[in-house]
């Protein structure tokens, strides 16, 4: 199971720079603007973010068969506030999570 969770993430990291930057851009966009729509900090979306790896480490090791409410809050975030991420699928945002 290591081994396989090992090499998913290694797969993810290789394979969505173009998502993963996506992101990545649009975290730093939004960190360097200092406010939010939300009453929350740019940073606490950060910190969801950022603690949904493991959530989804799973979930791509799983095939997208194991969900976890984590994930599922990081990636309603990531849709919330990046429009490339609206149209990509729950799995490319999951392996774009990892590669931050």
């Amino acid at each position: 199971m290591t081994r396989t969770l090992l090499f998913c993430t290694l797969l993810a990291l290789a394979s969505t720079p173009a998502v993963a930057s996506s992101i990545a851009g649009a975290s730093a966009s939004a960190s360097s603007a200092g406010t939010s729509a939300s009453s929350g900090s740019t940073s606490g979306n950060d910190k969801v973010v950022l603690q949904a790896r493991g959530a989804a480490a799973v979930f791509v090791a799983s095939d997208g068969r194991i969900r976890g409410a984590q994930l599922e809050a990081a990636l309603n975030l990531l849709r919330e506030r990046d429009a490339d991420a609206r149209h990509a699928s729950d799995m490319e945002l999951a392996q774009a999570i990892l590669a931050l």
